[in-house]
């Protein structure tokens, strides 16, 4: 029995001698590298601290200028986050949050889906969308006006005007 407990004691340092080659025979296969890092980065002392070395320069890539919204879609330069001007962007109780995309107008306890855009010839557009919030459903059409800079939307609702800005 003592035989057999130092020969299963001895199994694990047989194993693992076993599955090591010899320190002279790890490199006897040719094409396999045994240090990866070494073959990735050619000059470790020339790379920059964060390991980011640029390859070329920077291409000079002109943004196309906004297009308009087709037929039936809010304008492109209308839609985005906005809040109200005292209002922190990005607090979703706010009451005057509003996300407008191009098919739909999301405010803090309603939605209106559009069903018409009509654009005037100074930038103001009449949306008309049916609106569903608190249990009810209903059809509207609100003025959207965007100031010159972009940075503010008035929306026109039954004769009153809210200025937000843009998020």
């Amino acid at each position: 029995m003592r035989k057999f407990s130092s020969a299963l004691l001895m199994l694990p340092l047989l194993l693992v001698t076993a599955c090591n080659p010899a320190p002279d025979k790890q490199n006897d296969q040719p094409g396999v590298v045994t240090n990866i890092l070494d073959q990735t980065l050619p000059n470790m002392e020339a790379a920059p601290a964060n390991g980011i070395t640029p390859v070329e320069a920077t291409p000079a890539v002109k943004a196309p200028p906004p297009a308009a919204a087709p037929d039936g879609l809010i304008p492109t330069a209308m839609q985005g986050r906005w809040a109200g001007a005292a209002e922190r962007c990005g607090d979703k109780t706010a009451a005057l949050e509003l996300t407008v995309m191009p098919d739909q107008l999301l405010f803090h306890e309603s939605v209106g889906t559009v069903k018409q855009v009509t654009q005037d010839a100074d930038g103001r557009a009449a949306v008309e969308a049916a609106f569903t919030g608190e249990g009810q459903s209903w059809t509207r059409t609100l003025a959207l006006t965007l100031s010159k800079d972009g940075k503010a939307l008035t929306v026109v609702n039954d004769g009153t005007a809210v200025t937000r800005k843009r998020c």
